[in-house]
Order: structure tokens, then C-alpha cells, then sequence
């Protein structure tokens, strides 16, 4: 049968359709109008957000939850660029995701029209692949294109230009089929020699991360863990990976990390580096290993052959889905004498000792270390912890033990400004899971108008604001080494208490370590997205030193 004839719009929103997608997050926009229209009476629910680069964040966080990509409309020039801080997360994180940008009339091109750009050559360095469409007949191909390469080998984003006569030109097209994620998986002989190098090893370690991970493969990683009682750590961002209750478990790679966990790699005679790209944050700039040829034998396992021998020279190189490798892990046959079994069972009190946080004390009314202990103790595993970048992450990096999959919204990229459109994202895609964000004064306000968009979609989630009255990661940095030159880190903030009523939601104000806790509860009993503003003292930088020890540090080394 002939295709019938549809608009370009008409044909893209019935692809996504195609391709199983439910939900897109958007700022609307002129310039492609028509693809709205045939959103109207689409079965997809729309997010409608403040700014691009909330929305694009809130589409990389659901490709995060979910393993498809996140999807994402936003309007040309300003609309993209303000987008791109999302696309940068993607790349960095390996998270699958579309975004889908309006774009000026094929006849006026070249002419600098209203904000016309070049986005193959605007994102072509940031995306796996950007490209526009030039026939709406073309849109079953280019789309079905786009989630193949957002999702298969290393995941990441794709960005689509939709110009604006295209989405309203006319097109005869069938639909394209439902797209497949493309499976790598090791072979027979891969595994026979990992069996092989694990029978030789005295002191191994293995080391989990990237993305292309499941539920599924999170078990039967913990399985192998478990018969082999391996040691497992969590590279930067990822512990969501690893049970950080299990026996096996030795903590995780990222800032400020347990420095008797750097000396148990170190002293590894065998890695196995499962879905990590081991890059700068988790290998300590580039210093964990050897480069190229590490000091220990490294097995590296990805899913993109690319990332294989790229930085590290492995022994053994297999190029699978963390899915597929955590499967087959279920051949291999465990030996009777395990060297390693007591040296697991003191990598596992080590992170139990490093995160504890009953015995943190540092300046102020308001002991983090306290307020960690109380969530730890009144939330459930399944509470979706989201955050951006600052010094304030490492209470929920270093102290919040993380023992479920798809629990963690947290950027390896670095992004300021991730946590509440990361937190909009899941509760919009899982309703029922309770959703708290951290944030810091300067990280929160780079994307805290996407708080009008948890009170539109009545999304009780809840912002715990660290308010130090300054950008404290750069603060810290400069008192290393310019120290008592404070320059361009100090904030003067609002009331963001205020500021949550002002909006529709739920504001207190904590001073004191004793006003957090029925804050807390009152913010969760509100059912309505809420802050808490909490006054840290500027002296509590990091959990074990001060702006004034980090200083006096720096003046007695010079």
C-alpha cells in the first residue's frame, strides 16, 4: 500500500513514535511550529521547560534512567547554543540522547538569516554525529539513524537541524522499524583468558563504570564479585553501579577519594576496567596508571573498540557491552584458593570507614555530617540523588551509601547547574521514586528556574542548598595556590526559601544541625517541590579541612 502523504512535522513525531518514545522535554519556538502541531495529538507527554539548557539536561538525565535516548526540542541560534551544555554532558557521560533543533528555510541559507548557524559545524566536535534534513521523506531514515548511533558502541548525543519548510513539505514514506541497540559481546576465548589471568593473580581489583549497564548486569556483576570475592570500586559518578553494602565493595574513584583505596590499586597485580574510560577525574589526572603501559596486567572492557589501547595499552582488550560481559562472567568457574578473600574483606572496612559520617565535624552551626546520617537513616535505597558540580557533592559522593541501579544523576562532565533539571527529568519519567537534589548557592542558580517547572508538573522533589556565599570549589582551588587572594569567588544570594514560596513550593530556612531534620520532614509532608536553604559556614570546605587549613597549608609549603 501506498504511504500516505503527511507534513515533515507529522513524519517526525510519527518516527518517534516508531521508536518507542513517550516523553520529550522542550522550549518551544517558532521555528518548527509544525512539529509542535503534530505533537497535539501524539501519544507523548511533553515537558515544557524555562531554558534550553534545563531541558537538554532533563533529557540526558532520562537517558541516564533509562538506556534510550532522552529527547529534546529546542528553537535555532540562541535556543541550540543554550542547549549545548546538555550535549557536553551526554558526550562526557556516554549517555544516549536527541536533540532536535528548529532551523531557518532551506532558500535562505548563507545569508546570516535570523539566527541561522552551521550546526554541523556548531556541534559536529561536541555530538557523535550532527546533520540537518533537506526532504521530509528523508525522516524515517535520518531518525532511525540517529537512535542507532546514539545508543550502539560508546552512547552519546545526536543532534538533527529541522528546517522550517521541511517540517511543512508534503512526503509519501512508510515508517522505519523500531531500532535495536547493535550488542557486542566477548568471545569464548576472551573469557578463557581472563579465567586464565584471574587464576594468576595474587592482588586483583576490578574497577566499574561508563555507561551501558543494567539492572540485570548490575546483579550479575555482583554475582561474579561475589564468587570470585573480588574487590570492586566505582569509578567517578558511578556508584550507582555497585552495592556499597556488599562485602566486595572497596569505594569509588572520583575527588577526594579514600587514599587507601589509590594505594590497594596501586599495589594491583591485575585490573579489570569494565564500561570506564578511566579518564582524568577517575585516574587522578592521568596518574593511576602508567601511560601507555600500566604497571599492572589491565583487562579493558568496552563497549566502543575506539576507547581500546586509546590511552591505556590493555592485556586484554574486549570490546563488549557491559551487559553482555557481566553475562558471560556467569562461565567462569571460580578457584578454591583465593589469595585476595582477606584483602576484599579490609577494602570493604576501609569504605565503610572512610564514609562514615558520624565522626565529620567542621566549622559552622549546620554539621553536614550529621545531616548525612539523619538521610541516611529516613530515606530509602531507591531515592534518585541528583547534583551538579561544587565541593557540596561530596556529601552525597563520600557519605550516601548507593545500592540500587538508576539511582545517581550526577555529571562526570562536571556541569554546574545539572541537579534540578535532573531531578525534573526523573520525577517526570518515575513518579513514585522520591527525588532529592543537592545543590550549592552559585551551582543551583545556573538552572534554578527549572524549579517553576517542578511546581507546573507538581513534582515533589526536594533541593537540600548549600549556601556558603561563594563558587567554593574555586575558592578552595585559589587558597592552594594563591592563597588569602580571594578573587571573583564571592556570592551575595537571595533568600531561597523565598524564592521556593515565590515559585508555588515548599521554603524553609536551616541554621542549625537540630532545625534539619523537621525541616525535612515538613518539605517531604508538603508534597510540593521544596527548598531547603541550608547556612553552611564558609570555613567548611571539605569534609576534613578548612579554608583556613588549606591556606595555612599553602604558606607553609611555599
Amino acid at each position: 500500500m501506498t504511504a500516505p502523504s503527511r507534513t515533515g512535522g507529522q513524519i517526525l513525531v510519527d518516527q518517534l513514535l516508531a521508536q518507542g518514545v513517550d516523553h520529550i522535554f522542550c522550549v518551544p519556538g517558532e521555528s518548527y511550529l509544525a512539529a509542535l502541531d503534530a505533537l497535539h495529538d501524539a501519544s507523548i507527554t511533553v515537558t515544557v521547560c524555562r531554558q534550553e539548557g534545563g531541558a537538554a539536561m532533563m533529557a540526558e538525565a532520562h537517558g541516564k534512567l533509562t538506556g534510550r535516548p532522552g529527547i529534546c526540542f529546542v528553537t535555532r541560534g540562541p535556543g541550540a547554543t543554550n542547549a549545548s551544555p546538555g550535549l557536553h554532558i551526554a558526550k562526557q557521560d556516554s549517555t544516549p540522547m536527541i536533540l532536535f533543533v528548529g532551523q531557518i528555510e532551506r532558500g535562505m541559507r548563507e545569508r546570516e538569516a535570523f539566527q541561522e548557524l552551521d550546526y554541523r559545524a556548531a556541534f559536529g566536535p561536541l555530538v557523535k554525529w550532527a546533520t540537518e534534513v533537506d526532504d521530509a521523506a528523508r525522516f524515517p531514515e535520518i531518525v532511525s539513524r540517529a537512535f542507532h548511533v546514539a545508543t550502539s558502541g560508546r552512547p552519546g548525543p545526536v543532534v538533527i537541524a529541522l528546517p522550517e519548510d521541511v517540517l511543512t513539505d508534503m512526503a509519501s514514506v512508510a515508517d522505519a522499524p523500531r531500532y535495536a541497540v547493535i550488542e557486542s559481546h566477548p568471545s569464548p576465548a576472551q573469557m578463557d583468558d581472563l579465567s586464565a589471568l584471574l587464576a594468576g593473580a595474587k592482588n586483583p581489583i576490578a574497577l566499574i563504570g561508563g555507561s551501558r549497564w543494567s539492572d540485570a548486569a548490575v546483579k550479575d556483576f555482583v554475582s561474579f564479585a561475589e564468587a570470585f570475592a573480588l574487590p570492586v570500586a566505582c569509578t567517578f559518578r558511578r556508584q550507582m553501579l555497585f552495592p556499597a553494602d556488599h562485602p566486595s565493595y572497596a569505594g569509588d574513584l572520583g575527588l577526594g577519594v579514600n587514599p587507601k583505596l589509590l594505594a590497594r590499586i596501586n599495589d594491583a597485580d591485575l585490573i579489570l576496567l569494565v564500561g570506564s574510560r578511566l579518564s582524568e577525574i577517575a585516574s587522578q589526572s592521568y596518574t593511576l596508571l602508567n601511560i601507555p603501559a600500566p604497571r599492572q596486567t589491565v583487562v579493558h572492557v568496552h563497549p566502543d573498540s575506539s576507547e581500546l589501547g586509546r590511552v591505556y595499552a590493555p592485556r586484554l582488550a574486549i570490546n563488549a557491552s557491559p551487559v553482555a560481559f557481566a553475562a558471560a562472567l556467569a562461565g567462569l568457574k571460580p578457584m578454591d584458593d583465593l589469595p585476595w578473600r582477606v584483602g576484599t574483606k579490609t577494602a570493604h572496612a576501609d569504605y565503610l570507614a572512610w564514609s562514615d559520617p558520624a565522626p565529620i565535624r567542621h566549622p559552622g552551626a549546620l554539621q553536614m555530617g550529621e545531616v548525612m546520617g539523619y538521610l541516611r537513616k529516613t530515606l530509602p535505597p531507591e531515592t534518585i540523588f541528583c547534583n551538579g558540580a561544587g565541593n557540596f557533592a561530596t556529601w552525597v559522593h563520600r557519605f550516601w551509601p548507593f545500592t540500587r541501579f538508576g539511582t545517581q544523576l550526577a555529571p562526570t562532565s562536571g556541569s554546574m547547574g545539572y541537579g534540578v533539571p535532573a531531578a525534573v527529568g526523573a520525577k517526570r519519567v518515575q513518579p513514585d521514586s522520591p527525588v532529592v537534589v543537592f545543590a550549592g548557592d552559585g551551582d543551583f542558580l545556573m538552572n534554578g528556574q527549572e524549579f517553576a517547572t517542578a511546581v507546573q508538573y507538581d513534582l515533589p522533589i526536594v533541593v537540600i542548598l548549600l549556601d556558603n556565599g561563594m563558587y567554593g570549589t574555586i575558592r578552595m582551588h585559589q587558597e592552594r595556590h594563591y592563597p588569602g587572594r580571594v578573587s571573583a569567588t564571592l556570592l551575595k544570594n537571595p533568600d531561597f526559601a523565598a524564592y521556593a514560596k515565590a515559585f508555588g513550593g515548599h521554603g524553609e530556612r536551616v541554621e542549625r544541625t537540630e532545625d534539619f531534620a523537621p525541616a525535612f520532614e515538613r518539605a517531604l509532608e508538603s508534597g510540593k517541590p521544596a527548598i531547603l536553604h541550608c547556612l553552611l559556614d564558609p570555613e567548611a570546605i571539605t569534609p576534613s579541612m578548612s579554608i583556613t587549613q588549606i591556606r595555612e597549608k599553602a604558606l607553609a609549603e611555599r
